[in-house]
């Protein structure tokens, strides 16, 4: 039988598991690691204005996803007012309404923002050229400014560089200062480009500086080569490029603030950084999840930490399989071992295994005696259940009594599992020999403590949880381990007197 299809399921499993978490980690940005750290950002805007006793509305332009900066979360505080969230292709804007107002008002908005790797430039649309018309003599000196600039430049970018600088102190020129004198600065730029055919905008930012307040934004050119690609000017000093603490604002080329009803309006900004655990910064954008941005985050906190133990599972079933096919380690139960690793994780290591063996040992005892009396099975593995019980229920309280509070977590082991160990020992006992149960045994311990020591590593509990790819790539690896039908490692040791010879 051809074991094409079985590869070909393995692979899918693989190629799905591994781009999955790619897909989380890039585009999420969700880390590898436990204890990264992400820069986070928190921007507060205040509208102060004076409400004239007629109906308010106020639009307030908001900063929206962009190159190196991710909206975590948003908030505002407004009471009275009415608050909706208006986006279109261009921009988002925040409106607040309310019927009736008198004197001095403040609106607050608060956003913040991660810092990210993303580099990728954001799309806008391209403003159409506007007509521009010029009174005497303003027109002439805008059509000799523009002919100077254009004879020093080869395309869109070199051409509002060379504008700009045109309009510096060092190289402004009577035409220059005449516009100045009747036009503010960013806005003449734009109209001098327009006439020019090249497509540009004002555009808003803010400098993100740490511990600053009452800050003002700040205007940008925003000048378009194609369709597509695009860069930002600085209308002072014709620096080209988007800084890395600018924060885009309004990049519509609209208003910041709109007030209706209100006279005297302004917004001041402030800022405070800090750095936050990259998992935490991330887990308000996990929580809208999709196809391929499935997790586990979208649950409620007690399930999340339900299901962080679950998906620890398939990482101690692999290890038994990996221990049981291919190092030949017997154990009694399949993966007994697992469950009993799930119990050292809540139990501590040492406190796990002392009582693990506690109970079996006096539970092998007290099995030793049910056998004499002749019971059927399920008699006989209830009457081991209900004395499993009271062998924990003991140590229990004995340990508290003496003051080892460790003692208490014996409670977390798997009453019924153990009961069936300790019944199939007892078993393997009357019909193999203590050797037998000896190796079992142990190789069950070995097997849940390895279990233990994978399972409770911070890396994989933070690479199982935060990335459900990885339970893919668990179940591949499993199917390819159950394919294997060579010698053992510890079967080897047989052809030991092969190779004295």
């Amino acid at each position: 039988m051809s074991r094409l299809p079985f590869y070909l399921i393995v692979g899918l499993l693989m190629v799905l598991g591994i781009g999955t978490s790619l897909h989380r980690h890039i585009q999420m940005e969700v880390p590898w690691t436990p204890g990264e750290q992400r820069q986070i950002w928190e921007v507060e805007a205040i509208v102060d204005f004076s409400a004239l006793g007629d109906p308010v509305r106020v639009d307030l332009a908001l900063p929206s996803h962009q190159r190196g900066y991710r909206i975590l979360t948003e908030n505002t505080a407004s009471p009275g007012y009415g608050l909706s969230f208006l986006q279109d292709e261009r921009s988002r804007r925040a409106q607040w309404s309310i019927r009736s107002a008198t004197g001095s008002q403040q609106l607050y908005y608060s956003v913040r923002l991660q810092v990210t790797e993303d580099r990728r430039q954001q799309q806008m649309v391209r403003p159409p050229l506007r007509e521009i018309s010029w009174e005497r003599p303003y027109d002439t000196a805008a059509a000799q400014v523009i002919e100077r600039a254009w004879m020093r430049s080869a395309d869109p970018y070199t051409f509002t560089r060379e504008l700009i600088r045109d309009f510096s102190e060092d190289r402004q020129g009577e035409n220059a200062r005449l516009l100045l004198t009747q036009f503010e600065r960013t806005p003449l730029l734009v109209r001098l480009l327009n006439q020019a055919g090249v497509h540009a905008r004002e555009v808003s930012g803010l400098m993100l500086e740490d511990g600053r307040r009452r800050q003002s934004l700040t205007s940008w050119i925003m000048v378009f080569e194609d369709e597509q690609n695009w860069t930002l000017f600085n209308p002072r000093t014709a620096d080209q490029g988007q800084p890395d603490n600018l924060l885009l604002w309004e990049a519509g080329g609209r208003a910041v603030l709109e007030v209706q009803g209100g006279t005297n309006s302004r917004v001041t900004f402030s800022m405070l950084s800090r750095n936050q655990p990259a998992a935490a910064a991330v887990r308000s954008q996990l929580v809208d999840d999709t196809l391929l941005n499935f997790s586990i985050h979208s649950l409620p906190l007690e399930e999340q930490a339900l299901f962080q133990t679950i998906l620890l599972i398939p990482i101690g079933a692999l290890v038994v399989v990996f221990l049981r096919i291919i190092v030949g380690i017997k154990t009694s139960g399949t993966f007994m071992p697992v469950l009993i690793a799930l119990a050292f994780i809540q139990t501590t290591l040492p406190t796990g295994m002392i009582g693990f063996l506690l109970i079996v040992a006096v539970g092998l005892v007290i099995r030793n005696y049910l056998s004499y009396l002749n019971l059927l099975l399920v008699a006989r593995v209830s009457a081991v259940i209900i004395t499993v019980i009271a062998i924990i229920s003991l140590f229990s309280v004995l340990s508290y009594r003496v003051g080892l509070n460790a003692g208490l977590t014996i409670t977390f082991f798997p009453m019924i599992i153990l009961a069936w160990t300790i019944e199939r020992m007892s078993i393997l006992w009357e019909e193999e020999g203590p050797k037998e149960v000896l190796i079992q045994g142990g190789g069950s311990l070995i097997t849940a403590v390895l279990a233990y020591l994978a399972m409770n590593n911070p890396w994989i509990r933070h690479i199982t949880f935060n990335f459900l790819g990885v339970q893919l790539i668990i179940m591949s690896l499993i199917l390819l381990l159950g394919n294997y039908t060579g010698y053992r490692l510890l079967e080897l040791r047989r052809f030991k007197p092969v190779t004295e010879d």
